[in-house]
């Protein structure tokens, strides 16, 4: 029988002596100070992201996505882990992950110290070049933003998820976006857009993950997003218990055999306290 006002006893007694496959989503940091996207019902709060579509569609939307980036990437880019990052490290120094799959684009599962990783979405601390594959780090990329656009590095805003920011209104023809160093193409920051395919050999990475694990804990995601719902669904197919951590509703609550309504760093931190 599911238990969907899980306590904290719950959620030890499904950990125990399991091999877990972690999905972890935005609400896994939004004790780190960072905007997700949805609310309880799972719907979106705000529109939705650029696809890759719009980005690649002219200068108008890139201007209009880099400079918003560029203000809010100065909190994004310096947020740190919370609890639950915390706490899902010292669970894989245990022995207790076999892969904690992530759909967040921050990087804080790594900086808390995990290190069996996935970034399903990729990484928005990297910027790619889509013409030559050329790469560089997001750092530096913001400071040729900030070089070539002086006024807008003045600008502050409401932070946006993903490192966006709430620029709305503003006239964004005069921002300049640099190219491509090696070939003048289009950069993007190295993340999955949506309108975009996740990488064939991270779905085959995570998909073994599942192979090892026998059972599944989602901390912070509705599970919304095809790309990280498959895995559950697919966990449900094999039999493997499922428990999740989230507040509100997900899109996996019928195939849940526990759920917990609360912040994941209370759930996570209650479990694994930090020393004082």
């Amino acid at each position: 029988m599911a238990i969907f006002s899980a306590s904290p006893a719950d959620l030890r007694d499904f950990l125990a002596d399991r091999r877990l496959f972690v999905l972890t989503g935005a609400g896994c940091s939004t004790d780190s100070g960072l905007p997700d996207y949805r609310d309880g019902a799972g719907d979106w709060k705000r529109k939705p992201p650029i696809d890759f579509q719009t980005f690649m569609s002219g200068e108008p939307a890139r201007a209009r996505y880099w400079a918003r980036g560029l203000v809010g990437w100065r909190r994004f880019g310096h947020a740190r882990p919370n609890a639950a990052h915390r706490a899902l490290a010292a669970m894989e120094r245990a022995g207790a992950v076999a892969l904690l799959v992530t759909q967040n684009v921050d990087g804080l599962h790594q900086a808390a110290g995990s290190r069996a990783v996935l970034d399903l979405h990729g990484r928005m601390t990297e910027v790619l070049c889509t013409a030559c594959g050329w790469r560089g780090p997001r750092a530096g990329w913001q400071a040729q933003l900030e070089a070539m656009n002086p006024p807008w590095a003045q600008l502050d805003a409401p932070d946006a998820p993903d490192g966006d920011a709430d620029l709305d209104g503003l006239d964004f023809s005069g921002f300049v976006v640099p190219g491509c160093p090696c070939c003048g193409g289009i950069v993007k920051p190295d993340v999955v857009f949506f309108g975009e395919l996740v990488p064939r050999e991270r779905y085959e990475r995570a998909m073994a993950a599942l192979d090892e694990a026998d059972a599944v804990l989602v901390v912070g995601s509705s599970l919304m997003v095809h790309s990280g719902y498959r895995y559950v669904k697919e966990a449900s197919e094999r039999g493997l218990p499922i428990a999740a951590i989230n507040r509100g509703r997900t899109r996996a609550d019928g195939l849940l055999g526990l759920k917990m309504e609360q912040s994941c760093a209370e759930a996570l931190g209650a479990l694994y306290p930090e020393p004082a």
